[in-house]
Order: structure tokens, then sequence, then C-alpha cells
């Protein structure tokens, strides 16, 4: 068995869209430099170093852990691997300082394998452990600071848009009830808490566990998911060669929007529907890769569970942006 067991989601098609960007940038006279905004252990980044000898990759990531992991099976590869300890949102920074522009980018979005399978993370509902959520250790807000010491109302917004659960403000209002007696220290207090208190969907089977919107509306809480991935992405569409390619993987609906939102924008016309001609400051700056968003298959999803939610869009760089 590999010491890196898993393999990413959507391996191939990641690298096949990464390519068009590689090719581009080589035909050009560049050197193609690709980054990889969510390095993890380094799986998509080994892919595309295998696919190209002339590409160099830049791997970004705000866990330690992951960076030297991550490190460790990148470094074969010599120089043409770069890893970065920052946040996807300082790419414009890391560019810039690296005199660099890009073949291609990659974003894998949400919590890591690493980091759902490593039990002193808090990431998961389903074993016993602090009630944690960074992505980054190094950071100060945790969890549990969120469930004790943010105000009833704000907790219910938290809940509601980044959970999207239609219970946020009964949830909201045990945590603060339940916090006066006991402060909340550990994951299965809380997913208890929340199987007690969300009512069983009548006349039909619970499809998932009560505790998952709740989970993930703090994890997007406590690391600031959505606003760095609202910075993050226009950065890397910037930073890209004309003729480089943007790949993103979203695994829920608030991603997915927030991409297919910024996507779109450079996608269709500015011009109003009634102008005959359309001038160039107006006209689309990326191209579509993807129609709609790619899917995994039955098979990947059979060896790979967590692919069944995947999201991949696409875009290339036709032109730069019209200012």
């Amino acid at each position: 068995m590999s010491v890196y067991p898993h393999v990413p989601v959507l391996l191939d098609r990641c690298v096949q869209l990464l390519t068009v960007g590689i090719e581009a940038v080589i035909e050009a006279g560049d050197t193609p430099v690709v980054a990889d905004m969510t390095l993890g252990m380094g799986g998509h980044s080994e892919g595309v170093l295998e696919s190209s000898d002339d590409v160099h990759v830049i791997g970004i990531d705000r866990d330690p852990e992951a960076i030297a992991i991550a490190s460790s099976r990148l470094q074969r590869f010599g120089k043409r691997f770069t890893p970065v300890h920052a946040r996807d949102d300082e790419l414009g920074a890391i560019l810039a300082q690296r005199g660099v522009r890009l073949a291609g980018v990659l974003f894998d979005l949400g919590v890591s394998s690493l980091q759902l399978d490593d039990d002193d993370r808090g990431f998961s509902y389903s074993r016993a452990t602090a009630l944690d959520m960074r992505m980054n250790a190094e950071d100060a807000l945790t969890a549990a600071d969120i469930l004790n010491t943010y105000p009833q109302a704000e907790l219910a917004r938290i809940i509601s848009e980044y959970g999207e659960e239609r219970w946020a403000d009964k949830i909201a209002s045990v945590i603060v009830e339940d916090r006066q007696k006991r402060p909340w220290e550990t994951t299965d207090q809380l997913a208890e808490m929340l199987q007690r208190v969300i009512p069983e969907p009548k006349g039909q089977c619970r499809r998932s566990h009560p505790a998952k919107r709740t989970f993930q509306a703090l994890r997007i809480e406590v690391n600031a998911e959505l606003d760095i991935l609202r910075s993050a992405l226009p950065q890397a569409l910037e930073g890209l060669h004309v003729g480089g390619t943007a790949v993103v993987e979203s695994y829920q609906s608030l991603e997915d929007t927030i991409v297919k939102k910024l996507f779109r924008a450079g996608t269709v016309s500015a011009a109003p529907p009634e102008l005959p001609v359309v001038p160039e400051h107006l006209q689309p700056w990326l191209k579509d890769l993807t129609r709609g968003a790619d899917k995994a298959d039955a098979e990947e999803i059979e060896t790979n569970p967590r692919a069944a939610s995947v999201r991949l869009r696409a875009v290339q760089k036709t032109k730069e942006k019209p200012q």
C-alpha cells in the first residue's frame, strides 16, 4: 500500500484541464507554473508534476502539517515544487514576490482528508474529540470559542447561512442555554445535542446525520472559508497568463455558488443586449472549459465516497480582464 493512500477527487480530469493552460504557456515560450491552492497531502500536485517535466508547482496550504507531508512526498521533484505556508487570499502577494504568472491554478475546497481523518482536529461529528476545527492550529479562534462566546443571534445567523440549517434559531437557543450549565468542549457533546434537538423528518428516512449542517457552519466560520474564497479566486484569475486555466472543486452549494458567479462574470458579455456591436472592454475574457459542473462517476464514488458531492468548474483566460 502507498504511504499516501488517499487518491484526490477527479485527479485525471483536474490534470487534463490544467494541461490546457500548461501547453498554452509553453507554446508562448514561458515556463509553466501551477498553483495548487489546497496542497493537502500533495496528491493533485504530484499528478501535475508527473504530467510534464516542464511544469513547476507552487503548493499553498494554511496547515503546517500538510506542508510537511506534501514536501516529503514531492521532494523527488526537486526545485520544480515549492511549498508555501499561507492562506489562499495571500496568492497575489506570493505571485508578486516571485515575479511569476500562472499557467494554471487549482482549488480543491473544503476540509482535506488529512484534517478530516485527524481526531485531534475536531472536524468529525462521528468521533469524540475537542471542538477545534482549525485548519491552521496556529490560528486563535476555535469552534468551542464560537459556541461559548457568540451571541445567540450571531450563532443563529452562522448556522442558518453557512449550514443552511432550517432549525438554526432553535439550535442557537439551546447552545446559549446549555453553555450556562456547562461550557461546550467536545464534538460528541454537540452532536448528541443536535440529535436531540433536530426533529426526525416526517414520513421519510433521515438522509444524513443531524449534526452535519451545524458542523459545516462552524468549520466555515472558524476558518473564514467563504470570505477567503471570494478574495482568492479573483486574485488567481488575475494572476493567470493569457491561455492559463483555473480549476475549482467545490463540495457544497455555498462554495459552488461563489465560483459559478465569479466565473460567469468573466464568461459573458457585460454589454446591454440591445447593443449592436460589443466594445472590446465589455467582451468576455474567460472561456468555460466545463459544461456546467463536472461530477464524479459511480465508479469513483464507490471507491472514494467523498467524491459524491464534488462539483468541478474550469475556465480558460482568453485575454486580460478589461479595466
